[in-house]
């Protein structure tokens, strides 16, 4: 695979083989529908790709992380013995339990 350089990528802008590989492709399509290639919608996809994640995105993460530890603590805490509708009520009020302790830190 041949190194890719700003300048042989789409616009001279800094793009990885993939995105740019992305960019020639929704170029290619558009064309072939005989549609306009130059859209709004490509210079958003290229804003997506040439923007670094916000620390929003970060935030979001830590929140899904914390997320999925208390759904795994709560279902660790369930009796397999069970019946369905008491270990479904059971994880629900062990969750909720969860949820009110905050987060971990």
């Amino acid at each position: 695979m041949p190194d890719i350089d700003p300048q042989s990528t789409f616009r001279g802008l800094p793009l990885t083989a993939e995105q740019d590989a992305e960019v020639r492709h929704y170029i290619k399509k558009k064309k072939q529908h005989g549609e306009p290639w130059d859209t709004p919608e490509l210079a958003a996809m290229l804003e997506d790709m040439l923007e670094p994640p916000s620390e929003d995105d970060e935030e979001l993460d830590a929140t899904a992380e914390e997320m999925k530890a208390a759904a795994e603590r709560a279902a660790a805490s369930i009796d397999e013995d069970m019946e369905p509708i008491e270990a479904s009520e059971e994880r629900n009020a062990a969750m909720e339990a969860e949820v009110m302790k905050g987060p971990k830190l």
